[in-house]
């Protein structure tokens, strides 16, 4: 009898896990796991869908450009002709482009119920790798580390971008091992490999920054007139996560993952397997960061990127992404890059001290993160 009811048992966990996982495929992008989908799978009672209006208005992603919709309307209000200004915008969007593309990468760790800290090695080390190959390209009596912007050619950016690209995939394949196959906690594995990180960049360029125009155009030309590459490079990484988290299977055994890593599991994703594809994700994000870095401001930064991770971790959540996993909007995330340097802008053009944005991204935050946990405790309680 005892071996009917441990069957029993197994078959309606093996449910849950099926219903849970295929709950997640069904669900739009962006929103959160159904708890009625999965306990309906399960052959549960289900409750009534809220209502649209209850839907929209307790969408974290649109409450998140609600506040940056309105902070952009009050600077403008304040600051008439100084902050809404085209030139103004232009330069916002530049200065948050490189931060997007790391954020979007972070999205999808932080989707599995991870973290990434080792995000400012992974940019150091992709702006280090990007210089020591154009170091290896002889021109003339020189390298292309000297080469003018306007004498640049595409074989000097390729090659710069390849290595950069290859420092942020061994970055993103130790990271996901040492998580994924090794155990070790997401928040210790890559505080590891951000010291690790930093220190090879150090010694690499023996703690000395080194300039280089040759990779100027790729951030300030214009392929499109009117469009910094920069921002179009934004965008496209934007349009490039957004299929994969929300049109692709990839995205949906992300958050599979992140919303129940044993029921996910049980169903047969390959979880090992998967964080570590999530973190070279990560860190192929954080290298072609920084890639783009040394590009735009035409020299590496060793010791410049500090706070990066914790910026892109910021954006993530004030974009809707659940800090505990099975949760993720790569478009919230777009929108909170935006509201620490529209705040900071904001706060240096009405003469405020720009001091202050820390001081509002903060509480924005801690608002942020109690407003999911109630919606997953709301959750819990259907």
């Amino acid at each position: 009898m005892s071996g009917v009811q441990d069957d029993k048992t197994s078959e309606t966990g093996h449910l849950h896990a099926m219903a849970e996982v295929a709950a997640i495929d069904a669900t739009e992008a962006g929103d959160a796991v159904p708890e009625a989908a999965a306990t309906e799978g399960a052959g549960m009672s289900v409750d009534t869908a809220p209502s649209p209006w209850r839907r929209l208005v307790s969408s974290p992603v649109v409450m998140t450009f609600f506040f940056l919709a309105v902070t952009m309307v009050l600077f403008s209000i304040l600051a008439p002709g100084k902050f809404g200004t085209t030139s103004n915008f232009e330069q916002l969007a530049q200065n948050v482009a490189i931060l997007t593309v790391v954020s979007i990468g972070t999205t999808f760790v932080i989707a599995t119920a991870g973290i990434d800290l080792s995000i400012p090695s992974g940019i150091v080390l992709g702006e280090v790798f990007a210089l020591k190959a154009l170091g290896l390209v002889t021109v003339g009596s020189g390298t292309a580390v000297d080469v003018a912007s306007e004498d640049t050619t595409a074989w000097y950016v390729v090659v710069a971008l390849a290595a950069s690209l290859l420092s942020g995939l061994l970055l993103g394949l130790i990271n996901g091992f040492t998580v994924g196959y090794m155990r070790i906690p997401p928040m210790l594995a890559t505080l590891g490999t951000l010291g690790g990180g930093l220190g090879i960049a150090l010694l690499l360029q023996n703690g000395v920054n080194t300039a280089t125009y040759a990779l100027n155009s790729v951030a300030t030309g214009q392929v499109i007139p009117g469009l910094s590459n920069l921002v179009l490079i934004g965008l496209l990484v934007v349009g490039i996560g957004y299929v994969g988290m929300h049109r692709a299977v990839f995205g949906r055994h992300t958050l599979a993952i992140g919303s129940s890593e044993e029921s996910a599991r049980r169903v047969g994703l390959k979880v090992e397997r998967h964080l570590l594809k999530v973190y070279t994700v990560g860190g192929l994000a954080s290298g072609f960061g920084g890639f783009l870095s040394v590009a735009y401001f035409s020299t590496t930064s060793v010791a410049g990127h500090s706070t990066d991770n914790l910026q892109a971790i910021t954006a993530v959540a004030l974009g809707g992404t659940s800090l505990f996993g099975g949760v993720a909007s790569i478009i919230g995330t777009l929108i909170g890059v935006w509201i620490p340097a529209v705040l900071q802008n904001g706060f240096i053009i009405i003469g405020v001290q720009p001091y202050w944005q820390m001081v509002a991204v903060g509480v924005v935050l801690i608002l942020a993160i109690y407003s999911d946990q109630l919606r997953r405790r709301s959750r819990s309680r259907r």
